[in-house]
């Protein structure tokens, strides 16, 4: 019997204004748990108000992923990066999605050298969270802890436990115009579709016949 071709998640960065693809990355092994947390954007306990939000709320993500290159060891002449580097690869990439490129850093410090009074803030890439069609979502990456824990002779990692913290961008921080905005409306949108699937339940179900 052939197994099923298991779906990974992952992230992908794009390029904001043309969306080209500028990498992928898939969690080697899908994590066991994803822990989300979502918080009511309330309007303010004035009377009359309580019912009113004043925008999306705000959803964080949080899950621990594994990276092991025990597998690909066992033949190494079949994976001679992993022989040289170890996961070295694995772990920078996700790094990068939590730091600014070298050649950002030159051109900005270029601009202050320049004498330009007021230099911007760098902007990344749009990070995309993967988890299935149905969830496709803009994120911030609030936390990267990497645990290490095998290594090679050259002292290369070769067996790591990443937690990775994320918070979902919506049109409140991006805006509707923003290529990650419009994505967001598109993962409401399907919420929305998704949610209508469930239904409603009879009041009876409750105990109540009327409210």
């Amino acid at each position: 019997m052939i197994s099923p071709r298991v779906v990974k998640g992952g992230l992908v960065e794009v390029e904001v204004t043309s969306g080209r693809v500028l990498r992928t990355i898939a969690l080697q092994y899908n994590p066991d748990a994803l822990t989300r947390t979502v918080a009511v954007q309330a309007a303010g306990g004035d009377t009359g108000q309580a019912l009113r939000l004043k925008g999306v709320a705000v959803e964080t993500l949080r899950l621990e992923a594994e990276i092991d290159a025990t597998d690909r060891l066992e033949f190494p002449d079949q994976n001679p990066g992993t022989v040289e580097f170890g996961i070295h690869p694995q772990l920078a990439a996700l790094e990068l999605l939590v730091n600014p490129r070298a050649t950002t850093l030159v051109d900005n410090d270029a601009l202050a050298a320049r004498g330009m009074l007021e230099v911007l803030p760098m902007e990344s890439p749009l990070t995309l969270f993967v988890w299935s069609k149905q969830r496709v979502v803009p994120v911030r990456v609030t936390e990267l802890s990497i645990a290490e824990e095998a290594f090679d002779t050259l002292l290369n990692p070769i067996r790591a436990k990443v937690t990775l913290g994320m918070r979902v961008l919506s049109v409140d921080d991006l805006g509707f115009g923003h290529r990650g905005g419009a994505l967001f409306m598109s993962h409401l949108r399907n919420k929305e579709a998704l949610a209508s699937r469930a239904g409603s339940a009879a009041l009876s179900a409750l105990g109540l016949e009327v409210i």
